[in-house]
């Protein structure tokens, strides 16, 4: 009886879940096109400008946000390449589209999936890139680089002020705090799938925006390279 008990308040809060991430998804999409500031008119030419390297006369606050904006993707794809092979819906299609458009195209994602604790099948090339440790430290020299460089030289005067007047800055920034407050929701899925003990401690490192969870991608145990195999004995 309790476990029934158990399963059904289980359920419940996955459903509440789910039901908060459509919420919040559709929350952001309104509020990015409707009540976020304006779109400026070099918009196109800064993105194009950061994308190429482009950096003269750019302040460094925002080509770090802007570029930091492009680890945050590698970073879920570390976890849900994984996550994704229990699923009806496959995560490379939105770990892809949030490359452009960040948490727009995966918390849909998120909507969907259900609890995958176990890990099936066997690692593949790609799967092994991105539960690769040496991947994680590529990222995590970048994002300190990253970081140090948009701290260190940045204008921040300059840069709130862009936060009030640009939509592209404006929704940006709220786009990597809400990245940053999603990655918790898939820890306990991704210590059970490696067979480490669940533990709150790592669930509380990622709270820490974007070196939390390369601190826990770098600390995590591997996937097994081949399928486990469940042998039941006579009894």
């Amino acid at each position: 009886m309790s476990s029934r008990i158990i399963r059904l308040v289980d359920q419940s809060f996955k459903m509440n879940q789910k039901i908060i991430l459509a919420i919040l998804w559709l929350g952001f999409v309104l509020y990015a096109f409707f009540l976020a500031p304006p779109n400026q008119p070099d918009t196109f030419e800064l993105i194009q400008k950061m994308s190429l390297g482009e950096w003269q006369g750019i302040n460094p606050l925002i080509i770090s946000l802007f570029n930091l904006m492009g680890i945050w993707p590698a970073v879920y794809a570390c976890v849900l390449f994984a996550d994704g092979r229990g699923q009806r819906l496959r995560a490379f299609p939105f770990v892809l589209g949030s490359f452009a458009v960040g948490a727009f195209a995966l918390l849909p994602y998120l909507i969907f999936r259900n609890s995958n604790p176990q890990f099936s099948g066997t690692k593949d090339w790609l799967l092994k890139i991105w539960d690769s440790r040496i991947t994680t430290i590529v990222l995590l020299i970048g994002t300190l680089t990253l970081m140090i460089f948009g701290l260190s030289q940045g204008n921040w005067q300059d840069f709130i002020q862009q936060w009030k007047s640009d939509r592209f800055i404006h929704v940006m920034s709220l786009d990597f705090c809400l990245l940053s407050l999603l990655f918790p929701l898939l820890v306990q899925d991704d210590l059970k799938r490696r067979e480490m003990k669940t533990s709150w401690l790592f669930t509380g490192i990622t709270v820490f925006p974007l070196l939390g969870p390369l601190i826990y991608l770098s600390l995590r145990t591997h996937l097994p390279d081949e399928p486990t195999i469940i042998v039941k004995l006579p009894t």
